[in-house]
């Protein structure tokens, strides 16, 4: 029972730590019978021979019971493997060919995320401040998870309680807030909660409350993959558990079949085959690439995979979300199975429905860009985050924000992935995008009249000056104008519109 309330493994045959657990169990057992009824044969006067009797009587059934289940875990084991089943492998994943221009249209940079996770989770530990009231009995959780809320690319994460003793105090009413953070602004806050409404589940409860256990007491028979924390469009928050399912022998062909969705705050539970449209991590990145990796080797056979490697193809180490249609779609480059510091194309996969398309893209390697990317800024000694692909001028473009030390964006760079040396920076995604574009046209690869035009997301404004205010921005002086009867400020850069110096309210 102690194991089993630590580890939690499901009672279900496809599931390895079951044959751990009943293992388990047939130790203990025949443990305690040697010790205990043992005992007894010995006290009244029973003989080695007695006592050999009695192990084979007690004992012996539990031991074949073991032996049965190795023998069905070992044949399970090689009737799934992909040596006899490559076929079945390689249907996991479904990939149709896409195409780039009309799939990937021009994102408007209200859309494009210009985090990472590690930034984001640095900019929602530093909001826990404004928990004033609360700030010594609760910490960051640092286990953020993005979504699409309301239309807006965001990352969420839950508080989790600073230690064993403030979990002792504060269990009766919960975790009092979540944290969200817009991946676009990078503006992170802290929503609090209706008192008495705090999330009751999460990792951070260490006993019954305990998400995990509390879905392994609700479906003991399921095999579920992590919990990943989300807030639906009214900022209810939520645990999404997808359901693991072996499709192939016993133990291959790993996939998912729905989700369990569990209430953060009551606990109640429900199971959909067909999860709502708000959920957007149901299918995490590493298993559809594992399933792209079959499908990519897989595809002429086994033998081909191991000897001819004929149009063999894995993924690139890495990748990274986007957010199309009101969906979060994972991207990942597909390279040759050869090592090479070329991509052959990409992969864009919806990460609730698993819809995969294979766009034909050929490239420099995620890692190429950075850094080439970075060495335009070599100067400053920024990182690059793993880039995303937009579609700029209807060229294939990667899209990275450059970080300093303290995981905070300085700069932006757009790489094209056909010639990853043509390489732009600027301070805003507009700067960067406008430097692109003039080099795309100065190369050749777009035509003047496309460089010209209003840049992503973007139109043209007119009117007269009402206001002028300046600021320096990283050695950079910004002009921020406001047009008469228009509420907004329009940010202008010295250094890439010089004349912006000689702007006077009244023009």
């Amino acid at each position: 029972f102690l194991y089993f309330y630590v580890a939690l493994p499901p009672i279900n045959l496809q599931s390895s730590d079951f044959y751990t657990f009943i293992g388990i169990l047939c130790v203990v057992y025949v443990v305690s019978a040697l010790i205990t009824s043992g005992m007894n044969v010995v006290s009244s006067g029973g003989g080695p021979k007695e006592y050999l009797r009695f192990i084979k009587t007690q004992c012996l059934p539990v031991g074949i019971l073991f032996l049965a289940l190795i023998a069905v875990a070992i044949v399970g084991s090689v009737l799934s493997m992909p040596l006899f089943r490559a076929a079945a492998y390689r249907d996991l994943l479904t990939v149709e060919d896409g195409n780039f221009a009309e799939d990937i249209a021009e994102i408007s940079f209200s859309e494009i995320p210009t985090l990472d996770k590690d930034s984001a989770n640095f900019l929602g530990d530093r909001q826990m401040g404004t928990l004033s009231d609360m700030v010594s009995q609760f910490e960051y959780s640092n286990d953020s998870t993005q979504i699409n809320y309301q239309g807006r690319p965001v990352r969420v994460a839950p508080i989790a309680y600073a230690d064993l003793v403030k979990w002792f105090t504060n269990r009766g009413s919960g975790l009092p807030a979540y944290v969200i953070v817009d991946m676009v602004t990078q503006e992170a806050k802290v929503v609090r909660l209706p008192e008495e409404e705090g999330m009751k589940y999460s990792f951070s409860e260490p006993l019954n409350r305990n998400i995990m256990r509390h879905l392994r007491f609700q479906y003991p028979t399921f095999m579920l993959s992590t919990p990943q924390f989300e807030i639906d469009e009214e900022g209810q928050p939520w645990w999404i558990a997808p359901r693991i399912i072996k499709t192939i022998g016993l133990f291959g062909g790993t996939d998912i079949k729905g989700a369990v969705l569990c209430n953060a705050i009551t606990g109640e539970s429900q199971y959909y085959e067909e999860v709502p449209a708000w959920v957007d991590n149901v299918y995490t990145p590493e298993l559809i690439m594992e399933q792209y990796d079959y499908h990519g080797t897989l595809i002429n056979g086994f033998i081909n995979s191991v000897l001819g490697q004929r149009d063999v193809t894995v993924t690139t180490q890495g990748y990274n979300y986007i957010a199309l249609n009101d969906d979060v779609y994972m991207y990942t480059g597909v390279t040759s199975v050869v090592s090479d510091e070329s991509n052959i194309g990409f992969i864009l996969s919806n990460q609730r429905t698993k819809e995969t398309r294979f766009y034909l893209v050929a490239g420099a390697k995620e890692y190429s860009a950075m850094d080439s990317a970075q060495g335009q800024v070599q100067q400053m000694k920024y990182t690059a985050t793993f880039p995303l692909l937009l579609n700029i001028s209807d060229q294939p473009t990667y899209f990275m924000a450059l970080k300093d030390a303290a995981e905070l964006v300085k700069m932006y760079a757009m790489v094209n992935v056909s010639q990853y040396q043509i390489v732009a920076t600027g301070d805003t995604v507009a700067s960067c995008e406008a430097n692109y574009r003039r080099i795309l046209a100065e190369k050749g690869l777009v035509s003047a009249d496309d460089a010209d035009l209003p840049l992503t997301g973007q139109s043209e404004v007119s009117g007269v000056l009402e206001d002028i205010r300046s600021a320096v921005v990283d050695g950079n002086t910004l002009y921020y104008l406001r047009l008469t009867g228009d509420e907004h400020y329009y940010v202008i850069s010295a250094a890439q519109q010089p004349e912006a110096v000689i702007f006077n309210v009244g023009d």
